[in-house]
């Protein structure tokens, strides 16, 4: 029974429980013997992992749990019940240890799973991102009903697959056999309400809506009736997308916490609950702040344009921005078919620049099983026009030179590769810092 539920475990995470499980173990050597006898403790280890693994195979909500997170729910079931029949501080001091070592190795687990890096033919999830309908003057977030039901009907005729957001949350570690869409919508504006809402419902096509907090009811914006009332849809989810809706990145830290626990506060006061997803407004980040958004969500969205595939980081997922200007219907069948960029490391991992460090030094480490890199082509707005960035290729490293800072406030750079399937692409945003 122990060969099986450590074989699948990190050996980082494997040796903290050793030294951990064998504290906890000292400290109950000193409690009296005088409990429950062990052959009623097996039984109940038995039954219960014997129980948990059968839901594990058809896949219940209990799934969540890895099989080493099931000795400790065991651990701590166990410990607790001899706290009410020992009371005794010391056992209590172990189940403490044990309780500490539970929550590590489950509530963290996103950042171990992020980890997890292999090359795998994932067709991946494109996510795309929309803002205003039917709202002419503002061109940059808008786009016509008529083009977006076009938009629509290509997905459709491409046979691909709109992604449930549930789905895309149970099966994110999964490689992709077929290509998935997933619509996000940012802002929760009354136009998307009036004109979008009616359309998507009436088709139950899948989508986030990623709502600020401190806009909802004011002029233009959703109110929490409306919002409730598309929550309750099964094909629908709500998102959080901050407080204020500000550069978050130019906020100092405590103000930056203060935002997104705000909006956590009322999104629970709301909706009884705060979502599990999360969109950077602007889509502009800190490493710091990135670190505080993963404890507080599961998966955050950026602005950077890309696919999603089991080897992105979870809170840094690519969309494809979609307005009048990028999205006339030639562009969007383009991008509709690309096809997962995948790679192993990529630096720098703090996407917000200063002058100390810009132009960023950076570069893009693949996977030995990827072939024909040496067709990828990078373009940069260094500078302050777009144009092709200096490369260089070695031994499955991409090195990117860049060549001018970028401006004030946001630098992009967008690689692709005419692969033998079709065409790959990542993007990276910088937010950029005048300080």
């Amino acid at each position: 029974m122990w060969s099986l539920t450590c074989s699948e475990l990190n050996p980082y995470k494997f040796s903290s429980f050793v030294t951990l499980k064998a504290f906890a173990a000292a400290i109950e050597a000193l409690i009296p013997e005088n409990f429950p006898g062990p052959w009623l403790i097996n039984i109940l280890f038995t039954s219960l992992i014997f129980t948990l693994f059968f839901f594990k195979k058809l896949k219940s909500s209990i799934t969540n749990l890895s099989k080493f997170s099931l000795l400790f729910v065991y651990s701590l079931v166990y410990d607790l019940l001899l706290i009410m029949i020992l009371k005794k501080i010391l056992f209590a001091a172990a189940s403490i240890i044990k309780l500490f070592i539970f929550i590590i190795f489950t509530t963290n687990s996103n950042s171990w799973e992020n980890n997890k890096k292999y090359y795998s033919n994932d067709l991946g999830t494109l996510s795309l991102m929309y803002h205003r309908f039917n709202e002419n003057k503002y061109p940059s977030t808008n786009i016509e009903m008529e083009i977006f039901k076009k938009q629509i009907n290509i997905i459709k005729n491409n046979n691909f697959d709109f992604y449930n957001p549930n789905q895309f949350d149970l099966n994110f570690n999964n490689p992709k056999l077929n290509k998935k869409i997933l619509i996000t919508i940012d802002d929760a504006f009354i136009s998307f309400y009036k004109n979008a809402w009616p359309y998507l419902k009436k088709n139950k096509i899948p989508f986030i809506l990623f709502v600020s907090t401190k806009p909802v009811g004011k002029q233009g914006y959703m109110t929490w009736t409306q919002i409730k009332e598309i929550e309750k849809e099964n094909f629908a989810f709500i998102g959080n997308h901050s407080h204020s809706h500000e550069y978050l990145v130019n906020f100092n830290f405590e103000k930056f916490k203060k935002d997104i626990d705000q909006s956590v506060k009322i999104f629970k006061d709301e909706l009884g609950y705060n979502p599990i997803y999360f969109s950077y407004p602007f889509g502009e980040y800190s490493l710091k702040q990135k670190k505080y958004i993963s404890e507080k969500f599961k998966y955050a969205f950026g602005q950077h344009s890309g696919i999603i595939d089991t080897n992105k980081d979870k809170f840094e997922l690519p969309r494809f921005p979609i307005n009048e200007k990028y999205g006339d219907l030639k562009r969007f069948e383009f991008l509709v078919k690309l096809l997962p960029f995948q790679y192993k490391k990529i630096e720098p991992v703090d996407k917000l620049i200063t002058k100390i460090n810009n132009p960023p030094e950076m570069f893009v480490e693949f996977f030995d099983e990827q072939m024909n890199l040496d067709r990828i082509n990078c373009f940069s707005n260094e500078g302050k026009n777009w144009n092709k960035t200096d490369i260089e290729l070695n031994n499955k490293k991409l090195l990117i030179n860049f060549k001018q800072k970028f401006l004030f406030r946001r630098g992009r750079i967008n690689c692709s590769m005419n692969d033998n399937d079709g065409w790959r692409w990542f993007g990276i945003q910088f937010s950029v810092n005048e300080n």
